[in-house]
């Protein structure tokens, strides 16, 4: 029964709630929702992609932490002008392809960074600690279920794995 179809899919929809509630538990209410909201994204590729090189931790931990740093460089560079937003994405992003850490959800973080002017602590807490929190639920829920891809699958795995920028064939 354990490896009906049906029974794996509410697996993943548990190990989605019980990551999210951790996060929500340890960085969600006394911040503003939307530092919050690229982790729901995380939380998808954890527990619905989990084999995914942009699910690894390299691509989680350093998509995350390198765009969030990013924009708020920017911000207590530029302030909250429209040309930040748009320079914090740019970089971000380069960031990302250039360390082959894209994380797709990540890259919602220069943006948020601007938009609440967040300062250095926020790498910490909440991004750090969400971040932190959705792995530790991913790596044991995946390993509670036989038969499931145990996460990571690959600590070090790169995000793109090869370097085909927008598909060219680098």
């Amino acid at each position: 029964m354990l490896d009906h179809p049906a029974c794996r899919f509410l697996w993943c929809l548990a190990g989605v709630a019980s990551g999210i509630g951790l996060a929500l538990a340890l960085v969600g209410p006394g911040h503003e929702p939307f530092l919050l909201a690229s982790l729901g994204g995380s939380a998808a590729f954890l527990f619905g992609l989990t084999r995914a090189p942009a699910a690894q931790p390299r691509a989680l931990l350093g998509g995350h932490l390198g765009a969030a740093f990013i924009g708020i460089a920017c911000y207590q560079w530029l302030g909250d002008a429209p040309l930040t937003y748009v320079l914090a994405q740019v970089l971000a992003l380069a960031f990302m392809l250039l360390t082959r850490t894209l994380h797709p959800p990540a890259g919602a973080n220069p943006l948020i960074m601007v938009y609440v002017h967040a300062g250095w602590t926020t790498l910490l807490h909440p991004v750090l600690l969400g971040v932190l929190s959705l792995a530790l639920v991913a790596a044991v829920w995946s390993r509670l279920y036989p038969g499931l891809s145990p996460y990571p699958v690959d600590l070090r795995a790169a995000s793109p794995p090869r370097l085909d920028w927008g598909g060219w064939g680098l």
